[in-house]
């Protein structure tokens, strides 16, 4: 079978499509046959040995897939041959055949297409771990959205509006608030001048909950920004601008909070919890509110100009490589 593997942590240049030995399912796996693979930032951080997991070159990159049953290994009962899915794992979808654990694997709904399905995993499973376990939002609050045009930022939209509360997201040129707006957001703001502009927004109230994957110059401004009781997540570090302080007199004073959030590390070692948010997804995608926005599509053989294309930050929605 064909994968994109790393075979030398340099990024992007590193990554070659290679010929390798067909995956096969071990007990309680279910082997994929692959249509469509979501290209996410820990595939970037993957390639070029910066991920918290750093498996030994060379190895498949691919978190995020779409595809069919093609088999199942021994104690798999929830799924049949066949079926359309989608599935997450650590690394390794990037190919023909993945073989990914029965507790990453979920039945993929005939209103959304393969592209679709390979851009919700890891993303929307993030955002509703963050906004209903971290934040614990509560329908009516004002959540706003740092980086609101890349993939985390539209699944967070879409999943807050599911939750009943209001979004403002932030955005970096027109182009990207146009897709924010398409996403669901309510207001979008460009993050030149962000504060005042929420500030005005909020009628100097600030927000409840801000989603914060950028980090960088912007999180001392976001803290400023939440209201009483306001929760500030802290979900990566996207601008690449060295990790930010808090100065904690700050969160004692106007009785904030900020909280980290870490889906796989917590989703990935509890069974059932997947599947379990995967559930509470299911009516807000029937429903039309969580459609994934799909940006660029690719070839399984330019893997690596899709990474290109996320590191320099052109990016709007999800990046999915088409592996047929």
């Amino acid at each position: 079978m064909r994968a994109a593997q790393v075979i030398q942590t340099t990024g992007p240049d590193g990554v070659e499509v290679r010929e390798v030995p067909d995956a096969t399912p071990g007990r309680g796996e279910v082997l994929v046959r692959v249509h469509s693979v979501g290209v996410a930032f820990p595939d970037l951080l993957l390639s070029q040995g910066l991920y918290q997991l750093r498996p030994e070159p060379p190895f498949t990159l691919g978190i995020d897939v779409a595809g069919t049953v093609e088999a199942l290994g021994a104690d798999v009962e929830q799924f049949r041959v066949g079926q359309r899915v989608a599935a997450v794992a650590p690394y390794g979808g990037a190919a023909e055949l993945a073989a990914i654990s029965e507790e990453a694997v979920f039945p993929l709904p005939d209103v959304l297409s393969y592209d679709e399905g390979a851009a919700l995993p890891m993303n929307y499973l993030t955002a509703q771990f963050a906004l209903v376990e971290r934040a614990g939002l509560r329908p009516g609050e004002v959540v706003l959205v740092h980086g609101a045009a890349g993939g985390v930022g539209t699944a967070t939209i879409q999943v807050a509006k599911g939750l009943g509360a209001t979004v403002i997201a932030v955005v970096s040129t027109p182009e990207k608030a146009a897709v924010a707006r398409a996403a669901g957001a309510d207001e979008t703001v460009l993050v030149e001048g962000f504060r005042e502009r929420v500030g005005a927004l909020t009628s100097g109230r600030g927000v409840d909950v801000v989603m914060d994957v950028v980090g960088g110059d912007l999180f001392t401004d976001s803290l400023r920004l939440l209201a009483p009781l306001g929760r500030l997540l802290v979900v990566g570090f996207a601008a690449g601008q060295g990790i930010p302080e808090v100065k904690v007199n700050r969160l004692l004073l106007n009785n904030i909070d900020v909280r980290g959030v870490g889906w796989g590390g917590f989703a990935m070692v509890r069974p059932g919890y997947m599947h379990q948010q995967w559930r509470s997804l299911l009516p807000m995608i029937e429903s039309g509110l969580v459609k994934p926005p799909v940006g660029a599509t690719y070839k399984l053989d330019e893997m690596p100009q899709a990474l290109r294309d996320l590191q320099g930050r052109s990016a709007v929605g999800k990046l999915v490589l088409r592996v047929d």
